[in-house]
């Protein structure tokens, strides 16, 4: 009997060592698949913003008076959208609009970011009911008459009460998924130019859309077409959009090279 009772006990005492070791050894290696998983997360995230200074510097965008943050959320953006499947591989095209800076500022670049060139910095009308020279309400809903913040991509080309205009498609729900239904458009209007400036101290304003100079507005259009990202900032802490994530747009704009690169993502 006392045989058996040290047998089953010394069988039991095995046991626990075994699963003991067994399980402190899977929780290392969880930990280490953890931990590497973080570095190379870490280390993407590092090279995309490398990537972002260095398309930065080369097009001259610090000089022209665009922020580097600014640049970084809307290329965030971009490669998202890219992944989301809501724009071309192909596209190379971005358009940033800065409404943290007064209108009377030229607040819109068009960056090439193949050939790493700045193609357009100019001015551009917000929406009467956003403020004055210096925009500070953005609302999604009709007849707001604000500007509305966040991703678009451009659409076709029409010929309106404006002339020659874009369409645009809001990405961002609850923010500017309404741009369709409140007419949001890229157009052309009088009083975007020196001589309101000049008048006024600030441009004349829109009913929400980004109006531009009449003097570029087919510059403007021909080369945002079919399908172009366009970001519109702005001081609202209300603002949030899932195309900014930079640990996803991180993976897709330089992938690590010893595993695969991210093709697709649901945002």
């Amino acid at each position: 009997m006392k045989k058996t009772f040290w047998w089953a006990t010394s069988v039991l005492i095995l046991l626990m060592i075994v699963t003991v070791g067994f399980k402190a050894a899977v929780d290392t290696t969880t930990d280490n698949a953890k931990n590497t998983t973080k570095t190379v997360s870490l280390t993407s995230e590092l090279r995309f913003g490398n990537m972002v200074s260095d398309v930065y510097k080369a097009a001259g965008l610090q000089n022209s008076g665009l922020d580097l943050g600014t640049f970084q959320k809307a290329i965030t953006g971009f490669y998202n959208l890219k992944l989301a499947h809501k724009l071309p591989f192909s596209s190379n095209i971005l358009t940033v609009v800065d409404f943290t800076k007064p209108s009377h500022e030229k607040r819109l670049w068009i960056v090439d970011l193949q050939s790493k060139m700045l193609l357009l910095n100019t001015w551009v009308a917000h929406g009467q009911g956003s403020g004055n020279d210096l925009p500070d309400h953005f609302s999604n809903n009709e007849e707001s008459h604000q500007s509305s913040l966040g991703f678009y991509v451009t659409d076709d080309i029409y010929v309106g009460k404006h002339g020659r205009s874009l369409r645009l498609d809001g990405m961002d729900n609850g923010f500017n998924d309404k741009a369709r239904e409140r007419a949001i458009v890229l157009h052309a209007a009088d009083y975007v130019c020196q001589n309101t400036i000049n008048q006024l101290g600030r441009l004349g304003r829109s009913f929400g859309c980004p109006a531009v100079s009449p003097d570029v507005i087919n510059e403007v259009i021909s080369t945002l077409k079919g399908k172009t990202v366009l970001f519109i900032n702005g001081q609202d802490p209300r603002y949030n959009s899932r195309y900014l994530n930079q640990s996803l747009a991180a993976s897709f704009a330089v992938p690590d090279t010893t595993s695969q690169p991210v093709l697709s993502a649901r945002l």
